[in-house]
């Protein structure tokens, strides 16, 4: 890992300290939430892409799983900005996770028991290399995405993506960069860990959230970012044969970002480079970077870095050397 400092319970803390024992709860039942978020370098220095919503939607998880964060969403915010002011970094893909801690070995955790939270801040370029320009090889998956009330998909939850890494690694062990899984009826559902669109006859069509899809942010921002270029969208129901008729396909999410498909199972997506409406889409999004975008709806929290405070190699809270720019989140127990 590349970055110095994380944010752990309330702390900063050098990267090798934020330790967790063998008995935790989510590394025996998958029991934590998180999310993936981009800080992006931009003309007016970095800038969160749509960290409110991340942070609303980390709530959300949690609260299908009854977990309880013990900060509030301002907090979380905070801790995200000083995290990248204490690191010193232009731009970072972050992870923040709440996780169900040591509370014994039952399927449910003993009461009372102790939730982490932590927020990583990495140096993370292309999420799936060179793709992202040229165009993934991707194949259909033989596993399928989990049925309606097994286990919530609109929860960004750390079991769900066991299903992915079987869709990941059936694809990588067949030689493609990435899996496309179908959900319990057949029907087209997401990648491994990304959302998907495809282009027919000018339109984009994408599988509705009942499809057993985690409803992306990057996802919504293609949509929105689709209607102001005109585009016509519709989200419905689409065999797996679509994949083989349309003019382009392409993925998101905010590790892969918009990442255009030229093959499916082998056979080229249109003439097999990424085409003209996958292209206007990524120079959009692309664009509100740049600055040849306007960010009409206010997705960039920009991070003040100037001054900022970094902790010392013991983990020192840069809020004892003095107030920094933003508040720090004062630290807090987990109530019991």
């Amino acid at each position: 890992m590349n970055t110095a400092f994380l944010w752990h319970n309330g702390q900063f803390k050098p990267w090798a300290e934020a330790t967790c024992h063998v008995s935790t709860h989510a590394l025996h039942y998958g029991s934590s939430v998180f999310e993936g978020e981009r800080v992006y370098a931009t003309p007016k220095g970095p800038a969160y892409f749509r960290l409110a919503e991340h942070t609303a939607r980390l709530f959300e998880s949690a609260n299908v799983y009854g977990i309880e964060i013990g900060y509030s969403p301002e907090q979380i915010n905070a801790a995200c900005l000083e995290l990248i002011r204490v690191n010193r970094m232009a731009s970072a893909y972050v992870r923040p996770i709440v996780f169900r801690g040591a509370g014994g070995l039952g399927v449910l955790p003993q009461e009372g028991a102790p939730v982490d939270v932590a927020i990583m801040a990495l140096n993370w370029g292309a999420y799936l290399g060179e793709a992202v320009e040229k165009g993934a090889d991707v194949c259909v998956s033989s596993w399928n995405r989990p049925a309606p009330n097994t286990l919530p998909s609109w929860a960004k939850a750390g079991g769900n993506y066991l299903s992915s890494q079987l869709i990941a690694a059936e694809a990588r062990r067949g030689g493609y960069d990435e899996g496309i899984a179908l959900g319990h009826n057949g029907l087209l559902s997401e990648g491994a860990g990304e959302n998907l669109f495809l282009v027919k006859k000018g339109k984009l069509l994408t599988p509705p959230t009942s499809a057993g899809i985690l409803a992306g942010i990057t996802r919504d921002s293609v949509i929105a970012l689709a209607a102001d270029l005109g585009l016509q969208l519709e989200e419905r129901d689409l065999p797996r044969e679509a994949l083989y008729s349309a003019d382009e396909i392409f993925m998101t999410g905010t590790a892969a970002e918009i990442t255009p498909v030229r093959s499916v199972d082998r056979k080229n997506v249109g003439n097999g480079t990424p085409g003209p409406i996958t292209r206007a889409l990524q120079q959009a999004f692309f664009g509100l970077f740049d600055g040849r975008t306007e960010d009409r709806r206010g997705w960039l929290e920009y991070v003040d870095v100037v001054g900022a405070i970094v902790p010392d190699r013991e983990g020192e809270n840069p809020a004892s050397h003095g107030p920094s720019l933003h508040q720090q989140p004062a630290p807090m127990e987990i109530p019991a």
